[in-house]
């Protein structure tokens, strides 16, 4: 059984751990509206950059000569997938759900005898894949010192991707991140950006326009030339806004549980404090009371 004193130092360490877990929780709610601000914002932009691609592949009079970022190169042997988590712990299950979701793809990719490549954007998923997945991982992209999500970042990864694809160092490229739906949840999403997948962008279409159609100047397979990269890069910027709104609200959950949590076991060790300082005392008045009885 712990000593009076010990309990004491106990019940002053999970307080101390209770100040800075709340503290967290209060810091994660400020930087969860700016977030989610711009996770919304985000959404319509690259909604609309994939509807604009849409009509403009449609309007393509030969398809062959289409971009293969577009169309991609007619293989499917290599996948690259980019797996895009946080640098930072203390979020609940923000990361391992992502992790959860590519793992399932990696198998699937595995099971076809496929070739698979991981792109890792972020330490915690670098940290959790490594274990199983160390020779499949051809880079690690860490962006600590970034104070907040922003393009270039995204631009970055883009490029390299848009690169290795030029190269042909891969066939189809799949992203994964987490989709920000509100403070408790946050959905894991797998999304192909390389080819484009036309199914995906035409749901998209059907759900946030009526169908028009546009003209567009110079052609069709000039503007794409030019769009399709950009395209690439604000796609992967979309899911780090989401990442980052998601990240804060299941910090912001993950540190509420925790603060609860070391309430209540303050409560009971204070509990535990009270009954063995009474029993100490209990005991002590005995002591007393026999050593007077025996003189």
């Amino acid at each position: 059984m712990p000593s009076l004193d010990d309990l004491k130092k106990r019940i002053s360490s999970v307080k101390s751990t209770q100040k800075i877990t709340k503290a967290m929780k209060m810091v994660a709610a400020a930087k969860l509206r700016r977030a989610q601000e711009n996770a919304e914002k985000g959404r319509p932009y690259s909604e609309k950059m994939n509807n604009i691609i849409l009509n403009l592949s449609n309007g393509v009079s030969d398809k062959e000569s289409a971009p293969q970022l577009l169309i991609g190169n007619g293989e499917e042997k290599i996948h690259l997938c980019v797996v895009l988590t946080s640098d930072r712990g203390l979020c609940g299950g923000f990361n391992t759900n992502i992790i959860k979701k590519a793992k399932m793809y990696f198998q699937k990719i595995l099971n076809e005898n496929k070739t698979l490549k991981i792109i890792t954007v972020g330490s915690k998923g670098y940290d959790q894949l490594k274990r199983a997945y160390k020779e499949n991982i051809i880079e690690n992209i860490s962006f600590k010192e970034s104070k907040n999500t922003n393009y270039f970042d995204a631009d970055k990864v883009g490029k390299i991707i848009i690169e290795k694809f030029e190269k042909k160092e891969f066939d189809v490229c799949a992203i994964f991140y987490n989709q920000f739906k509100n403070v408790i949840t946050q959905i894991p999403q797998e999304q192909q950006i390389i080819p484009l997948k036309n199914s995906e962008t035409k749901e998209s279409v059907s759900s946030t326009s009526d169908g028009d159609s546009y003209e567009f100047e110079p052609e069709e397979d000039e503007i794409l030339g030019n769009l399709l990269p950009k395209n690439i890069s604000t796609q992967i910027f979309k899911a780090m806004l989401e990442n980052s709104a998601s990240e804060q609200g299941s910090r912001m959950t993950a540190m509420d549980n925790a603060t609860r949590n070391a309430g209540e076991m303050v409560d009971k060790l204070t509990i535990q404090y009270n009954r063995s300082r009474q029993a100490a005392i209990t005991k002590e008045l005995i002591e007393i009371i026999s050593g007077a009885e025996s003189l």
